[in-house]
């Protein structure tokens, strides 16, 4: 078990971050994910990768908390750096930056292309191995990142119009 979290626990973090989890949330659900692992590591076959499983239960983690939240009627706060770096408080961090960039892009795609890009062209998965990780045919993975690459291309070229993006 400790070997599985000192391999993965950074990739099953940013697989948060690219679901859209909040931020302030991620900590939480990167736990979530572990307590099943624990629980459920004796009943991993190996026909997947470890990786692919673990991206599974991340998709299930970030599904039951959205549901979660509807429920609660959470709202998203604004992120408290952001109003002290309007204040000139912090110097501007690019990396921060670019990752936003990057949130607001896949933000623009629903679950399913959103899924099949990050996987692919993120955390570089083959194809074969992402169609196995959703559990749909192999020219749908395609179908689904081909209209994701366009969505996001289509997105950032909006962005860049009204002068949000460099």
């Amino acid at each position: 078990m400790r070997e599985v979290f000192d391999e993965h626990a950074s990739y099953i973090w940013r697989t948060f971050r690219h679901l859209g989890v909040p931020e302030a949330d991620v900590e939480d659900l990167v736990q979530e994910v572990f307590v099943v692992v624990h629980r459920k590591l004796g009943e991993f076959e190996g026909r997947s990768s470890l990786k692919t499983w673990l991206y599974g239960i991340c998709l299930r983690v970030a599904s039951d908390h959205r549901r979660r939240a509807h429920v609660r009627n959470e709202r998203a706060q604004a992120d408290p750096a952001e109003h002290l770096a309007a204040a000139g408080e912090l110097q501007p961090d690019v990396r921060a930056e670019t990752r936003a960039q990057l949130q607001a892009l896949l933000a623009t795609l629903d679950e399913d292309k959103r899924t099949v890009l990050v996987l692919y062209e993120l955390e570089g998965l083959t194809m074969k191995e992402v169609a196995e990780t959703i559990g749909c045919p192999l020219q749908t993975a395609y179908s689904r990142l081909h209209a994701a690459r366009e969505r996001v291309l289509a997105a950032l070229s909006a962005s860049r119009e009204r002068g949000r993006v460099p």
